[in-house]
């Protein structure tokens, strides 16, 4: 009777995992096809990429693409291959930490943008050039990436594990020192603040020129509600910020439950917000949302030929 409990028991936890990793694989999948058909539209045509609009646009679409291939592998990892070399573990927690900062990073650069285009329309050109726009993706590479050097470098001083052992891939295990805890806490305070405070302002500076004679009201009204909405999707992110804290309140709770509610919080927090990129800002620009029904409808446009000549009739 144990033995046969046992079995089932064994047999339903593999039904169990492999049932959340093949949702989170196929998710994955269908987020990052999706994003992938606006960077392909994106770069089908030169007045996109030309754009510093369309640039940062771009740059965060990619980014979240890389994010979830990156933390989808990383959640596989967990259950298929749980002793991982500790140099390829960082190098992964290194580029999922990066692309997770440079989402807010990105956002304010798009407030910032729009900011500029509706309240200095004379100088927008001048001031965002598309050569200023790389620098400013360089930047926010640099800045994104520098909590993760910062946990490298605690644990490099302080941990007690090699880094020529393998162990279970996870920040929480690799980085459970205190100061990778003081670390992290200020790092997401700090960058969260800030991104905050470019996100009023821009939308409270757009908010007064709109209500001026002189002003393009249904530029001004477009760009108060792109802010707005990078301010609902800053929001979604920051759930993200909530997962230590559920996975130390259930801590305590059995493995069967704590696994349940991590794997939901993982699927709620981090990975269907990256669908909201295309979807917030790709769907409602006309010109890119024009292009891509060109690009889809033309895949499927038949050609005849006209009996009388040889012209060919689309």
């Amino acid at each position: 009777m144990n033995s046969t409990t046992l079995q089932y028991s064994s047999a339903e936890r593999y039904a169990e995992n492999f049932a959340k990793n093949f949702t989170i694989v196929f998710l994955g999948l269908i987020i990052n096809c999706i994003n992938g058909i606006f960077v392909f539209t994106f770069f089908k045509s030169s007045t996109f990429y030309n754009d510093p609009r369309y640039l940062l646009y771009i740059h965060l679409v990619i980014n979240d693409m890389l994010m979830v291939f990156i933390t989808v592998v990383l959640f596989v990892m967990a259950y298929a291959w749980q002793n991982v070399p500790v140099p390829f573990c960082i190098l992964l927690l290194i580029i999922a930490s990066a692309t997770h900062k440079n989402t807010p990073l990105t956002l304010a650069g798009m407030a910032i943008e729009r900011y500029i285009a509706t309240c200095k329309p004379l100088h927008h050109s001048q001031i965002c050039t598309v050569r200023r726009t790389y620098i400013l993706i360089s930047l926010i590479w640099g800045v994104g990436v520098m909590p993760a050097l910062a946990d490298l470098i605690v644990f490099s001083i302080f941990s007690s594990l090699s880094i020529f052992t393998r162990a279970f891939c996870s920040s929480a295990n690799l980085y459970n020192t205190p100061y990778h805890e003081l670390q992290s806490k200020l790092t997401h305070g700090l960058y969260t603040s800030a991104v905050w405070v470019i996100l009023v302002f821009t939308y409270l500076r757009v908010l007064v020129t709109a209500r001026r004679a002189n002003t393009d009201k249904s530029l001004a009204k477009k760009a108060q509600n792109t802010i707005l909405l990078h301010g609902i999707q800053l929001l979604l992110c920051m759930l993200s910020y909530i997962t230590p804290v559920i996975d130390r309140i259930y801590t305590e709770f059995t493995p069967v439950v704590r696994s349940k509610v991590l794997f939901f919080n993982y699927l709620l927090t981090n990975l269907l917000p990256r669908l909201l990129s295309p979807l917030i800002y790709g769907v409602r620009d006309k010109h890119f949302l024009k292009s891509i029904k060109g690009i889809l409808w033309g895949r499927f446009v038949f050609v005849k030929v006209e009996p009388t000549g040889n012209k060919l009739k689309k």
